[in-house]
């Protein structure tokens, strides 16, 4: 799983009607905002997501370092076989979903005891929320920087970044920012990356943002290299005022 970076971006997250707390679990750290402090219940729930991922890694250590498409193993079940699909489903890895994967498991677990959940790892979001939410996109300097946000409605969907450019992901592009909004965490998680790794420059952005479009599942994709931002879908996207950094 990936290396530890500092989160500086939370400094700038959170939600006035919503508790947060910080969870780290070897190299997954998560950021939940709930109904209550849920920090025990988060530690259990990322426990026992990381706990099967690598209880499969150790079976099938090819899974770790694949960057293309694997077929699931017979044994793939849960949080790993989404993964395989997602993976499929982008062109990309099984690890490539992990993040995402793994956001969305925890935030099903702590649905049981908060009507609304959010959490973040490393990134990537999972929302199961009653109202409206505004998600930043954090795309480094100017002239985004933190000035652009997805309006998510009520529901449960993912919220996942990758970026070439910033951050802990793993990039073969130069995308400042590549979001996807899909249903499922793996899924959103898987793409982002894949959307990332078809922006080496500017010019590649609209071609990025078109074949993100196409996949199936996808409901809003934002592309950001530079000075050029390409959008699709159905969610408002939102100019914020300067925020400090």
């Amino acid at each position: 799983m990936s290396a530890y970076e500092p989160r500086r971006y939370r400094r700038l997250a959170g939600a006035a009607d919503l508790v947060a707390c910080q969870v780290a679990v070897g190299e997954t750290d998560l950021m939940v905002l709930a109904a209550r402090d849920l920090r025990a219940e988060a530690r259990a729930a990322a426990r026992s997501a990381r706990s099967r991922i690598e209880s499969h890694l150790a079976l099938h250590p090819e899974m770790l370092d694949a960057r293309l498409p694997l077929p699931s193993p017979p044994d793939a079940r849960g949080i790993v076989a989404a993964m395989y699909d997602a993976g499929r489903a982008a062109g990309t890895g099984p690890m490539a979903a992990v993040a995402g994967a793994v956001a969305e498991a925890v935030a099903r677990v702590l649905a049981d005891h908060s009507r609304e959940v959010v959490v973040e790892n490393g990134g990537d979001l999972f929302l199961i929320t009653a109202c409206e939410r505004v998600v930043g996109i954090d795309a480094g300097g100017p002239p985004w920087g933190h000035r652009l946000a997805l309006v998510v409605p009520p529901g449960e969907r993912a919220v996942c970044t990758s970026s070439g450019t910033m951050g802990h992901s793993a990039s073969g592009g130069r995308a400042d920012a590549a979001v996807i909004v899909a249903p499922s965490g793996a899924l959103a998680d898987a793409l982002a990356t894949a959307v990332a790794n078809r922006v080496g420059a500017p010019d590649d952005v609209a071609a990025a943002v078109e074949w993100a479009s196409t996949r199936e599942g996808v409901e809003h994709v934002v592309v950001i290299c530079g000075e050029t931002m390409g959008a699709w879908g159905a969610l408002e996207l939102r100019r914020l005022a300067d925020r400090a950094e």
